[in-house]
């Protein structure tokens, strides 16, 4: 599909300097930008882009100013943050590029699942007993939806993902390729013999609306009740959440992170990659944790910045940093004092 600067400048609320019947077909990065295409210049660092680039269309601020001319054949559009406005226009290609709808075979969808209006189900999907599916819902091919599940309005669910039976996910949520929600945790209690007996898992898997889950993320069935991620949570890829746990609205955690069993999140808070959080622990809204740390206490205070492993207040850990880099001079020293001292 073809759009012109005139329609893109509709979109955004832009005002357009050149060429109003410009069009374009595809997006690009500045640095690399071809004809037809619309870019966009949101960092100062790469304003010498601009002026060599091929790109049709490109967003820049209001107040831009060209410190060299521009190709004739650029067309500017002129907004408050060129950054939000292309943003917005990828999430507007995203939708129109997965504007799929039909039932394609094979497939099972059983006959006690209810499915709502311009769906798409996509080859060898499973949708198994009284599963529900909301209006303008998107299932990828090879996808398994168990007994009892439920899926929100325009939620989108991409190729192999395997969810478990009486999962709930909301509305206008985002399930990458490989994801598993609703298996089993990791629960086992050993007996006198020290062989370990399966404690079954019961509970559920809730997804609140606006949530979106990276490729390969795990997130287990609570042993009882239910494991909850919050409305507007954004899960990385490769992230392990156990039973029970909880995160809190809009929190968002980078890849490799792993959650043992019943740890509770706040709202707000962000946690970097590869991060380890002990079990039956609560993080206060608003915390920071910096990528590697390790958590094996709860965090009380809110707003909280943490980094190492065990983790405490990230301002205690540079300084401790310095001293850490600092101790193999420190040892040298010593050994030269104390051959002084015992020649």
């Amino acid at each position: 599909m073809e759009f012109s600067a005139q329609q893109i400048a509709a979109l955004v609320n832009g005002e357009i300097e050149g060429d109003e019947s410009a069009t374009v077909n595809n997006l690009s990065k500045i640095e690399e930008g071809k004809p037809k295409t619309l870019s966009f210049l949101g960092n100062p660092k790469y304003e010498h882009f601009i002026y060599d680039t091929a790109a049709s269309i490109v967003i820049v601020y209001k107040n831009f100013v060209a410190h060299k001319p521009l190709k004739n054949s650029l067309t500017l559009i002129r907004v408050d943050d060129p950054r939000e406005s292309f943003a917005k226009l990828l999430a507007m290609y995203d939708q129109i590029k997965n504007n799929k709808v039909g039932i394609e075979q094979p497939s099972y969808i059983s006959n006690s699942a209810k499915l709502g209006s311009s769906c798409y189900i996509g080859a060898f999907v499973y949708l198994g007993d009284k599963v529900s599916v909301g209006n303008n819902v998107k299932i990828f091919p090879n996808t398994v939806i168990g007994d009892n599940c439920t899926i929100g309005d325009n939620t989108i669910i991409y190729g192999g993902v395997k969810i478990y039976a009486d999962t709930k996910i909301g509305k206008e949520c985002t399930i990458h390729a490989g994801v598993v929600l609703g298996a089993d945790g990791f629960g086992f209690t050993p007996n006198t013999e020290n062989n370990y007996h399966k404690v079954p898992q019961i509970g559920n898997v809730i997804i609140e609306d606006n949530v979106e889950i990276g490729a390969n993320t795990c997130v287990d069935r609570a042993t009882l009740g239910s494991t909850i991620i919050r409305r507007g949570v954004k899960l990385d890829n490769l992230i392990q959440v156990a039973h029970n746990c909880e995160i809190g609205e809009n929190t968002v955690i980078a890849g490799c992170v792993a959650l043992a069993g019943s740890v509770k999140i706040g709202k707000n808070c962000l946690i970097g990659g590869q991060v380890g959080i002990a079990g039956h622990i609560t993080i206060a809204d608003g915390v920071k944790i910096a990528a590697q740390s390790g958590i094996g206490k709860s965090v009380e205070q809110e707003n909280d910045v943490l980094q190492g492993s065990p983790a405490f207040s990230v301002g205690d850990y540079r300084r401790s940093y310095v001293l850490f880099r600092s101790l193999p001079k420190l040892n040298d020293k010593m050994n030269e004092i104390l051959k002084k001292l015992n020649p």
